[in-house]
């Protein structure tokens, strides 16, 4: 007897009331005459309006539809974790997207195409259109160029969450126990064969983007900081550069002592006192980094707290 291959769909949201429904009816109409058989878990990230009402609604008439309810909001990559360590033996492969649609489902059979073709994990990679603010571009693209710059790993330019794994990739994502998640750098690690494939995101049908400038910086220093100690280096070459170029003030020092009767200006005094106090700072700053990373790893919370569940 055929048995069809099943495949766990994985989505975080968090104040998504608006756009479950018709993330839910795209998806149906994708997996309609597909030779698979799906489920979609949405991963409730601490929403405060009526998102869990909408889903515990759906998911009781909808056999194909589950939940997780986090305590609160652990953030999007944790709430990621979250849906990956529900996934089952059962499941040959998982899904991870957006519920906002701007990933868009119609790309899903085309991913599973490759997926059969043999590559264990298929990532996606964003194409900015012409409505992209030209500052978010700029931005994105200086965050990949860091991140590729300074740490072991090699990101494409615009790569995204939307992505399928296979079920032996799964029980690898399962292990993973660090406490800043940065998947999109852990899948690129985790080797197999992989693939990439270029989308347009769709358009947001309702709310608005949860990942602000402060926590898009943030995110960018944990990817960073989760893949390499190069930002450490740079700090010990920037103080060893410094503290050689200090040494060349000092014939100027020798000659000021002996040919010039005044005191220098205060204006350099100060200028390079805060100089030198700034990159001080900046170098603590790096290392403080990475001491807090290790202090949050020493505490080892959970990722997540569910707090109820369907499943």
């Amino acid at each position: 007897m055929y048995m069809k291959k099943r495949i766990s769909i994985l989505i975080p949201v968090c104040n998504e009331e608006k756009n479950i429904p018709i993330v839910i009816d795209a998806l149906k109409s994708v997996f309609e005459e597909s030779p698979y058989e799906h489920t979609v878990t949405f991963i409730d990230d601490g929403s405060n309006d009526h998102t869990l009402e909408i889903l515990k609604k759906i998911s009781a008439v909808d056999p194909q539809i589950f939940f997780i309810r986090l305590s609160r909001n652990f953030g999007h990559q944790n709430a990621l974790k979250a849906g990956i360590d529900s996934i089952t033996e059962k499941s040959d492969a998982v899904i991870m997207m957006d519920g906002d649609l701007q990933h868009p489902p119609e790309l899903i059979p085309v991913m599973l195409q490759k997926w059969e073709e043999g590559f264990d994990v298929v990532y996606t990679i964003r194409k900015d259109d012409t409505k992209v603010p030209l500052l978010k571009k700029k931005t994105s693209s200086l965050f990949y160029d860091l991140l590729n710059k300074v740490s072991d790993i090699e990101l494409d330019t615009g790569a995204a969450d939307f992505r399928i794994l296979d079920k032996k990739v799964i029980p690898v994502f399962k292990n993973f126990n660090e406490s800043d998640l940065f998947l999109r750098g852990l899948s690129k690690w985790v080797g197999f064969r992989q693939v990439a494939i270029e989308y347009t995101p769709g358009v947001r049908f309702n709310g608005q983007s949860k990942y602000t400038i402060k926590k898009m910086i943030r995110f960018a220093l944990q990817g960073i900081t989760s893949f390499s100690t190069k930002p450490l280096y740079i700090a010990a070459y920037l103080g060893f550069a410094f503290s050689m170029l200090s040494l060349l003030y000092i014939p100027y020092i020798i000659y000021s002592y002996f040919f010039e009767k005044t005191i220098s200006g205060w204006t350099s005094l100060i200028a390079t006192i805060a100089f030198f106090g700034g990159l001080q700072l900046m170098i603590l700053g790096i290392i403080g980094l990475y001491l807090g990373k290790l202090f949050m790893q020493s505490k080892n919370r959970p990722h997540y707290i569910i707090r109820e569940s369907n499943l």
